[in-house]
């Protein structure tokens, strides 16, 4: 699953850290959803979407792999 996460963030001009404390999630857990090794629990995506204003599918991409 690809994401936005990391454009957001400079957007809002937050850190990885300031994005954790917002959602109560350790800076390596944002970390990993950035680079693509977790993909975060339906209530986490949302919280993220909710810190940036829009929905979770603005954030999160499903690819033709994510299917199979």
């Amino acid at each position: 699953m690809k994401n936005t996460i990391k454009v957001e963030r400079a957007k809002h001009d937050l850190t990885q850290a300031a994005l954790a404390d917002k959602v109560n999630v350790s800076r390596q857990t944002i970390n990993s959803i950035e680079i693509g090794k977790f993909v975060p629990s339906s209530i986490l995506a949302l919280k993220i979407a909710a810190i940036f204003d829009t929905n979770a599918e603005a954030i999160f991409i499903l690819e033709d792999k994510d299917w199979k």
